[in-house]
């Protein structure tokens, strides 16, 4: 899949929920809506993304919610990859 298309869903997502007046809630949906709708591969393409390209794209939001829920994906073994 195309990572600026990638990309560019994960600000989307971001976008909605920078809306809440709670930052840890906004965080937490952000990352709960891609672990449930996203399928895996979509997931370790982004993981990737943003540990080889600093994030390049990526809104400070989606990239603060991925840093601290990434673990919950699942896929924790694709920092490594």
């Amino acid at each position: 899949m195309d990572i600026q298309n990638l990309v560019s869903m994960a600000n989307r997502i971001g976008q909605f929920f920078e809306s809440f007046s709670d930052r840890n809630e906004a965080l937490e949906g952000i990352s709960n809506h891609i672990h449930k709708f996203w399928e895996p591969r979509m997931r370790r393409e982004l993981l990737a993304h943003l540990d080889g390209n600093g994030a390049n794209g990526l809104s400070p939001i989606v990239i603060d919610a991925v840093r601290a829920h990434r673990s919950e994906w699942g896929l924790v073994e694709a920092r490594s990859q």
